[in-house]
């Protein structure tokens, strides 16, 4: 006698389990917003208690998706791709969704072929991941489901753009110095071609003049994004302006080659000069001697709002324009604790 084949575990039941209607099992699972935490949780632990595994394929066939999401990027093997990609991929995870991964290399007919390939797959939208913080051709008028794009601001108003906030962030590094009682401080940052770096050392210009305060030299010190530049710098700074007591870097690669030279000129860290870097890159932040101070840009939160405002379009409602996201300081050895 055929052995019986057990019935496969419904929406149904889990709702039955946990206690609520079908429709609030459905919006759990989904992770929608207007489900309560404990009611969530109830019916999370309902689906893994009974082993329940959502029919994908039929609910694409009724809603007209495939829970597939493309994400195109330019630069994959960049700083700051991959953790922004974590929180892409972490946010569709959360939403049962998957992530389709293409990199264009920064190269625009393979960027245009990957386009295709990805409408071909029926994806329901795209995340479209810059590599820098800076404007970027629109791509939307080549894409029939909603667009977001993120570190990377579209040159279209109508777009929505998920940016790290580099005004916020450079505020936050000299209040910080500012606050310490440093009255001296000059700022080596990368490219004057790179928009961040033109935000960060106007913001930083503004809240020395807030202060009363001059910037040491007279301008911000532009140069490359580099150990090398970070050493040649802070020897050219404190050559012409030895009563420097503070140095703000572009990022911490920079940071890192100024504080070689720091100590090398006898100089001690923080006691002499106090020194912050940007990007809180582990590999230079934590290994700098001594440990900087830097600025996070919270990239994997970066990438997790931009799915967040995708699923808000996939559901009808659409927002455009920039989203800022602010930065946070991180208070290590390099400029020693704030005060209390």
């Amino acid at each position: 006698m055929a052995r019986q084949r057990s019935r496969p575990v419904t929406l149904t039941d889990v709702a039955r389990r946990a206690g609520v209607s079908v429709a609030t099992a459905s919006k759990a699972l989904n992770a929608r917003d207007e489900v309560a935490p404990e009611t969530r949780r109830r019916v999370l632990q309902a689906a893994d208690e009974l082993a329940f595994q959502p029919n994908v394929l039929a609910r694409g066939l009724l809603t007209g998706r495939t829970r597939t999401i493309g994400l195109l990027t330019d630069e994959l093997a960049g700083r700051f791709s991959i953790p922004i990609l974590l929180g892409v991929e972490n946010a569709l995870a959360n939403g049962q969704m998957s992530v389709l991964l293409c990199d264009a290399r920064g190269d625009a007919i393979r960027r245009q072929h990957y386009i295709r390939t990805l409408i071909a797959r029926q994806v329901d939208g795209f995340v479209v991941l810059g590599d820098s913080n800076d404007l970027r051709p629109s791509l939307t008028r080549q894409i029939p489901v909603p667009v977001v794009y993120v570190y990377g601001e579209s040159d279209d108003a109508n777009d929505l753009s998920v940016l790290a906030d580099d005004e916020h962030g450079a505020r936050l590094a000299t209040e910080h110095l500012v606050s310490l009682g440093r009255r001296t401080i000059a700022h080596v940052t990368g490219p004057e071609t790179y928009r961040a770096a033109r935000d960060r050392a106007a913001t930083v210009r503004k809240v020395l003049t807030d202060a009363g305060l001059p910037l040491a030299g007279g301008d911000p010190l532009y140069g490359e994004w580099s150990q090398r530049w970070g050493r040649h710098a802070a020897r050219t700074i404190l050559t012409a302006h030895p009563d420097v007591d503070a140095i703000f870097c572009g990022n911490d690669q920079i940071a890192t080659g100024v504080a070689n030279t720091v100590r090398e000129l006898g100089r001690q860290i923080p006691d002499d000069i106090s020194i912050v870097g940007y990007d809180n890159w582990h590999e230079f932040a934590s290994d700098c001697q001594p440990p900087l101070t830097t600025v996070d840009l919270n990239l994997q939160q970066l990438g997790e709002t931009a799915v967040k405002h995708l699923f808000a379009a996939l559901d009808g409602q659409p927002t455009s324009g920039v989203i800022r996201q602010p930065c946070r300081l991180v208070v290590r050895d390099s400029t020693g604790p704030p005060p209390q």
